[in-house]
């Protein structure tokens, strides 16, 4: 088997203590030079608690894969349905809430890989629509977005400690 050909599995309870390393490092690396350390450290503490993903990993509305090259979980997709999404949506809407890709592989379409494999999970759900948010400064995202089809149809104040930021929710007709 070749070990440079990503793959991708749901994640499990076990998969915990990685996801949220992951989760840290994506985060921290988007956001950390906007943000405070103190208030990042809260944020990150609060946000990936484990208590809190493992509240989110067992929620029948929430799902969890890792992209992995070889033994390396390189980034993980979060896709949420019904009173699982993060705003209110119709029940025919399908919210990609994270697609985390670690720095050291970012820009080898492994962003494509997971989009596209959401985009299959919501139209197998017989969604109508995927939906995201994205931070205002997050160009290399929104550009990614744009490309992949998703357009503007609202925007939400994201606060970390005392920096409110707007991210944009995007969404794309399947």
């Amino acid at each position: 088997m070749n070990q440079n050909i990503p793959s991708i599995h749901p994640c499990t309870l076990t998969d915990l203590p990685t996801l949220q390393a992951i989760s840290r490092e994506t985060f921290a690396d988007t956001f950390g030079a906007a943000n405070t350390p103190e208030d990042l450290a809260k944020y990150l503490d609060r946000a990936y608690a484990p208590a809190k993903l493992h509240r989110e990993m067992t929620n029948s509305d929430s799902h969890f894969f890792f992209l992995q090259v070889g033994s390396t979980v390189c980034g993980y997709l979060k896709v949420n349905t019904g009173a699982a999404q993060s705003e209110p949506m119709p029940a025919d809407n399908f919210e990609v809430e994270r697609i985390y890709i670690r720095k050291a592989y970012q820009k080898h379409g492994y962003g494509r890989i997971l989009i596209e494999l959401a985009e299959q999970l919501a139209r197998d759900a017989h969604k109508s629509r995927m939906w995201l948010g994205v931070w205002e400064h997050n160009d290399n995202a929104r550009g990614f977005y744009a490309r992949s089809g998703f357009h503007q149809i609202g925007e939400h104040t994201f606060t970390i400690g005392g920096s409110r930021q707007t991210d944009y929710l995007l969404g794309k007709d399947l």
